[in-house]
């Protein structure tokens, strides 16, 4: 029977996920004021946060090899949960940093483990649900966004509430590990993995958040400085973004099954590579917009198609597809930084000129597409149905 008690755990988790890191991403400017901070500061902040979640999601590797990803999803929420008030309610700089860092290796725990969970969940149904279930998180982030817009005029410190949120997700029933290893023995790492055509859909992962934190992070610079959009508008550079990204990701599980990861892919990328033309050349601020709009559309199934392929391409037992699954998130880092270094280096005389960059790299996700084919073919799925087959165990059940 199809673990549906898990699933809805499982879209929880990256519901909450995007919810708490919305919600302070959304406060930074509060932050700032509050502590005084230049936004070099803020921007070496982001760079500790970033370089923890990394670090957080080689911990998870490592974990993996002994313990399975609910438990390992339980430990992250809860830290989650202390490091978010101790963040938003420091009494000092010191403070301020040492919950920052928190919060860094919490999310890089919990971005392993939800997707470790995804990836489980998804072999048990034998069907794609990764899209939805990364659609959950960008619902996650418009809730956050919408409480920080409600509450607005509460102090810094009233975020610290949310914490409750992590901390109730934390007891939702996860998928237990049922397969491979549950004690002392050879770390997946010791067992053969392919990782060249693994590294070659990272590549893909790579290039998606790239595209992603370049909208993020230079989107409501570029409706600001360079189209000349009201102060008061410059959300909407990400708003409608999430919003189409939430569509197209709740429809993804379907579009996956009826046209394969190759064709949705290709065409997603074609239309990112449009959109971010629409951005580079826009005349007015709501031209503009309307590509970010389209943007979202283009990249929103990119990063679960990532994972799902990685995962079949490991095979195996489970404590070896977790490490993977694991490791395999770093990708998700570097193209973060990637996309916010080289956006803002080539932008640094005009902005048009920095978005120029991904609008050309989103199109190298066209021939990488094939990477996911194989991924389905190893799996015994067919790469134009898009069905993920389970791979049977010993005893001849799903993993």
């Amino acid at each position: 029977m199809p673990p549906t008690r898990a699933r809805a755990a499982t879209a929880a988790a990256f519901a909450t996920q995007g919810l708490v890191f919305i919600s302070l991403t959304t406060r930074l400017p509060d932050i700032a004021d509050r502590w005084d901070l230049s936004e070099v500061a803020i921007s070496g902040l982001l760079l500790l946060l970033v370089v923890l979640a990394g670090v957080g999601s080689v911990l998870a590797e490592r974990v993996a090899a002994r313990h399975d990803s609910a438990v390992l999803l339980r430990v992250g929420l809860l830290a989650m949960a202390v490091a978010l008030p101790v963040l938003v309610l420091a009494g000092s700089l010191g403070v301020l940093v040492i919950g920052i860092a928190g919060y860094g290796l919490a999310l890089g725990l919990v971005d392993a483990a939800t997707n470790m969970q995804g990836v489980a969940v998804e072999q048990r149904y034998g069907r794609p649900l990764l899209p939805s279930l990364h659609g959950c998180w960008t619902l996650g982030g418009l809730l956050g966004a919408a409480t920080t817009l409600a509450t607005a005029g509460l102090p810094l410190g009233a975020t610290a509430a949310l914490a409750v949120v992590p901390v109730l997700v934390a007891a939702a029933p996860y998928l237990p590990r049922t397969q491979g290893p549950a004690g002392p023995g050879p770390a997946p790492e010791a067992v053969a993995v392919p990782w060249r055509p693994i590294v070659m859909v990272g590549v893909a992962m790579v290039v998606f958040y790239m595209v992603d934190s370049a909208s993020a992070a230079w989107g409501p610079l570029y409706l600001e400085d360079v189209v000349a959009a009201p102060e008061r508008l410059v959300a909407l550079a990400t708003f409608p973004y999430l919003l189409a990204s939430l569509v197209v990701r709740l429809a993804g599980d379907r579009l996956v099954a009826a046209y394969g990861a190759v064709r949705v892919l290709r065409v997603g990328a074609v239309v990112a590579s449009v959109a971010l033309g629409v951005v580079v050349l826009a005349p007015t601020w709501q031209v503009a917009v309307a590509g970010f709009t389209l943007l979202g559309a283009g990249v929103a199934v990119i990063a679960p198609l990532s994972f799902s392929a990685a995962a079949r391409i490991a095979g195996g037992e489970q404590a070896r597809v977790d490490a993977v699954v694991a490791r395999f998130n770093q990708f998700n880092y570097l193209g973060a930084l990637l996309g916010s270094v080289l956006t803002g280096l080539a932008g640094a005389g005009s902005l048009r000129v920095g978005f120029a960059v991904p609008m050309v790299l989103v199109l190298a996700l066209v021939p990488l597409a094939r990477t996911f084919a194989a991924a389905s073919a190893s799996s015994g799925a067919s790469a134009r149905s898009g069905v993920i087959a389970p791979r049977p165990s010993a005893s001849g059940s799903a993993s």
